[in-house]
């Protein structure tokens, strides 16, 4: 399984009605609104890299109202219990 985040710059227009047209993309599991410069990020979840270039080059580019995006593939991926466990190294010998 291949993990992206795609990070999109919406038009003014396309603020209003882009998070669902994102979400019902084929590829695409999860979709926020987030603040500062982008508008979206969105979560992809394929199989392999074509579908991946897919999803990017044609599903989301026939979408009105995106100026741009941003791509990330994601190599690793940490649960909260395993972010707690590395980051908790060490401590327990300083609790009380």
């Amino acid at each position: 399984m291949l993990t992206a985040v795609i990070l999109i710059k919406s038009s003014r227009e396309g603020l209003r009605g882009l998070g669902p047209k994102l979400a019902d993309v084929q590829g695409i599991a999860e979709v926020y609104t987030v603040t500062g410069e982008w508008d979206f990020v969105a979560i992809a979840r394929v199989r392999e890299h074509d579908e991946l270039a897919t999803v990017v080059t044609q599903e989301l580019a026939r979408l009105d109202g995106i100026e741009r995006t941003q791509t990330m593939v994601a190599f690793q991926q940490f649960s909260a219990h395993d972010l707690e466990a590395m980051f908790g190294l060490g401590l327990e010998d300083k609790l009380p």
